[in-house]
């Protein structure tokens, strides 16, 4: 079997990884002093290399908690009768990412469950209206975060000014997928992402760590799903158990997992955007600051009205130092810039 060594030095040369190599590497055990781990220093210096110190700021709005999906491990799920529903009006969304704009982000996350209430038409509104203030040429990116959406709707989204989508896959087993969305279909996921290929969106992905019945070599398939797809932002993070739903007995993912598995995806993909997710804070307690560290370079401070914020559930603590204010100091510490 080739070292961690061998591995990580054809990687860095031509960002390709076999299936078993991929595997070799999740499976090598962490150092006593993690960050001194080869994988992790390696995908650091790639980052570096490639996208730079500074750390891309993603001002996440909750627009809606309902979601007409199903899936047994979040906590939006469509039978989750412990969360109070709520919405924002198009007026909201609209002031609300203007005024984020205005206050210096470059970049809003409009994120929510599927909720039909916000058909195509609505959404393109808000856009536009959006864009009437901060058009497209100025810099200002706007990314969609809300699922599953029909061929027709992602290309009129496209031209009425969003920039980005993330559409994470969660897992590329098919029937792990279909198991834990049982209202989804995975042909339908995949042809979703390759419509969004299409009309020449940043795509963005992604996966969960840790999920029942998932193994080290579903993980790899992801990772090289990743790359094959050539993904432009992949998130990753681990499984956090919520009471609310129907995984509420089954454990929350490893967290040096998901740093593996972070670290070898920015081998493959080197210019990609990768975020310190907040779901990898609720795993250690310097989750993100790790995170940016083994390879990510992107943070998602949350902006979200805290009136609707904490009915935002996908798991418990989602929120909790989450803010600008945190993040930024974090970066203090660490001797990088948001922008």
């Amino acid at each position: 079997m080739d070292t961690i060594y061998d591995i990580i030095k054809i990687a860095t040369n031509n960002h390709k990884i076999s299936k078993q190599n991929i595997i070799n590497m999740l499976s090598f055990p962490i150092p006593t002093d993690p960050l001194t781990f080869p994988l992790f220093v390696t995908a650091d210096k790639t980052r570096e290399k490639h996208v730079g110190n500074k750390v891309h700021l993603r001002a996440l709005i909750e627009f809606t908690n309902h979601c007409k999906q199903n899936c047994l491990y979040c906590g939006l799920r469509r039978d989750n009768k412990n969360i109070i529903r709520y919405r924002m009006t198009p007026e909201e969304i609209i002031d609300h990412a203007l005024n984020t704009f205005k206050g210096g982000f470059e970049t809003i996350v409009l994120q929510g469950g599927e909720d039909p209430f916000y058909n195509t038409e609505t959404l393109c509104k808000i856009i536009q209206s959006i864009r009437t203030i901060f058009p497209s040429e100025i810099n200002h990116a706007i990314t969609l975060s809300i699922g599953e959406l029909s061929t027709v709707a992602y290309k009129k989204l496209r031209e009425a000014g969003v920039n980005r989508f993330l559409l994470r896959i969660e897992t590329t087993n098919r029937l792990l997928y279909e198991k834990l969305s049982p209202c989804m279909d995975f042909d339908n996921r995949i042809r979703c992402l390759k419509d969004l290929k299409t009309y020449k969106y940043e795509v963005g992905t992604g996966n969960l760590i840790g999920l029942p019945e998932q193994t080290i070599e579903s993980i790899a398939e992801d990772i090289l799903f990743f790359n094959e797809i050539n993904s432009d932002m992949v998130g990753i993070g681990p499984f956090i158990t919520n009471p609310d739903t129907p995984l509420k007995d089954h454990p929350s993912g490893d967290f040096w997992l998901v740093m593996k598995v972070l670290a070898i995806t920015r081998l493959l993909l080197p210019n990609a955007n990768i975020p310190a997710t907040t779901s990898m804070e609720t795993k250690h307690k310097n989750g993100r600051m790790i995170a940016l560290q083994c390879g990510a370079n992107v943070a998602m401070p949350n902006v979200t009205n805290p009136i609707y914020k904490e009915n935002y559930k996908l798991y418990p603590k989602e929120h909790e130092a989450n803010s600008f204010e945190c993040i930024k100091t974090m970066l203090e510490k660490m001797g990088r810039v948001g922008m």
